[in-house]
């Protein structure tokens, strides 16, 4: 409205030649002579025309929550600022560097007159901002033939719809909340900026006149994690409709008409549905696949995440590791890296995961995802990656003292076939010869 003014008030200034000069308007009202010009050219109907098209201002429309965020939470922020945001985000923006600081300045006017909902989560137009969160149970999934309460979680990337769902058989506590967050941000590869919540006590101990009480472990974990919690007002379930319709496409997709053999099989049923169904189908809101929009424009977007020390993962049973760095679980084999050989480790399932801990300081180890098969052998090479390259070290040693690239390879090709079972320290053997008698004529190689 402030335009329309200026203008307004130029029409009147001028009165239709009668009034100030062209120049004096721009003295009078510190504008530029050029845009005096411009907006004395504009006819009445011109005027209502564009102040009756709503276009004109909508162009930022579709981030208004975002940047209505970013304004209660740091409501310094200047235009600049904000435009230089949106553009890491977005890439080319649909308004000018003028319209933006218009378009924020009105914002400004409403955070601080209030004149806005407490919190609006509906930051879907933006990447990488958003991940909603809802707790859900369902009273009678049968689980070996008997009807069992399942608790879970409900995660929902707010851009790309991209879904997690964490698992527990019991009821939630704030340190098994913290870890189905830990499962999810992983499942996702990365962090969004903010979590947004209902008020569950697992996350606001009490509100008064709008002031939150947060649960002291859960806002460690969020602080030290890197992410912003942002808690929905009191009676208020439309602001968080992504999640809340998640939760019901969860009890009426995933788990109804379903019977599972024991824990472990209702696990992998929930990730398979999560892989094949849930994160694959058409979205009815923004007519792409989740998966598809998720590594198109939002896996980018995602801070990193690294689980904090505040995510304990307390073993449920023990296994020793073999001297071949692995351990048995339900039928299979699992590596750690070879430093834990011959030692005891914890051993927890958790979501679709192994983790693999050290007993005495709780630190994760390993993690493998759960081999649903038997008899087979889980690797991960960067557990063995150290032999590796002892071994690449001495070959390339040997090749420095022989001289010969060719010569050198076969010779660690003569070995390897000959001996493997002992090939690294026939190595070790050979690069201590040729120090002692170098250098050796190839001829006798």
């Amino acid at each position: 409205m402030k335009r329309w003014n200026v203008i307004h008030k130029i029409k009147s200034l001028h009165d239709g030649g009668n009034g100030l000069s062209i120049r004096a308007i721009s003295k009078e009202l510190g504008i530029s002579r050029n845009s005096v010009r411009k907006y004395l050219r504009l006819d009445k109907v011109t005027i209502a025309r564009q102040q009756d098209d709503p276009a004109r201002s909508k162009q930022l429309d579709a981030c208004r929550d975002y940047l209505l965020g970013l304004l209660v939470n740091f409501p310094g922020l200047s235009a600049v600022k904000i435009a230089r945001k949106l553009r890491e985000k977005l890439g080319e923006l649909p308004a000018s560097d003028r319209s933006i600081r218009r378009y924020v300045s009105a914002l400004k006017d409403k955070v601080t007159t209030g004149q806005f909902r407490y919190y609006e989560p509906v930051v879907d137009a933006v990447p990488g901002v958003q991940c909603q969160v809802d707790p859900g149970e369902l009273r009678t999934v049968l689980i070996g033939g008997v009807e069992t309460v399942v608790h879970f979680v409900v995660f929902v990337l707010a851009y790309s719809r991209l879904m997690y769902v964490g698992l527990s058989f019991r009821p939630l506590d704030t340190q098994q909340f913290i870890q189905l967050h830990d499962e999810a941000l992983r499942y996702f590869g990365g962090m969004p900026e903010e979590c947004v919540y209902d008020q569950t006590r697992l996350v606001v101990i009490g509100e008064k006149y709008r002031e939150l009480s947060i649960n002291e472990r859960f806002h460690q974990y969020a602080t030290t994690a890197g992410f912003r919690i942002h808690a929905c007002e009191g009676y208020d379930p439309e602001s968080k409709g992504k999640v809340e319709a998640g939760v019901k496409y969860v009890k009426q997709d995933c788990f109804y008409g379903e019977i599972f053999r024991d824990e472990q099989h209702l696990r992998q049923h929930v990730l398979d549905w999560l892989n094949n169904v849930a994160n694959i189908r058409m979205h009815g809101t923004t007519g792409e696949l989740p998966r598809e929009r998720f590594e198109r424009d939002e896996r980018i977007q995602l801070k990193s995440y690294l689980s904090p020390a505040c995510v304990t993962l307390v073993a449920s049973e023990t296994r020793k590791v073999d001297k071949t760095g692995l351990i048995s679980w339900k039928a299979n084999k699992y590596s750690v890296p070879m430093a834990w050989q011959q030692n005891h480790v914890g051993v927890l399932e958790s979501g679709n995961q192994l983790h693999i801990t050290d007993l005495q300081g709780g630190e994760v180890l390993a993690r493998h995802e759960l081999s649903g098969g038997k008899g087979r052998i889980i690797k991960n090479n960067n557990h063995y990656r150290d032999h590796i390259r002892r071994r690449e070290q001495l070959e390339q040693d040997i090749q420095t003292l022989v001289g010969d690239e060719a010569v050198s390879q076969a010779l660690c090709q003569q070995l390897r076939q000959l001996l493997p079972k002992v090939y690294k320290d026939q190595l070790y053997a050979v690069r201590s010869l040729l120090r002692k008698h170098g250098p050796v004529e190839l001829e006798m190689l």
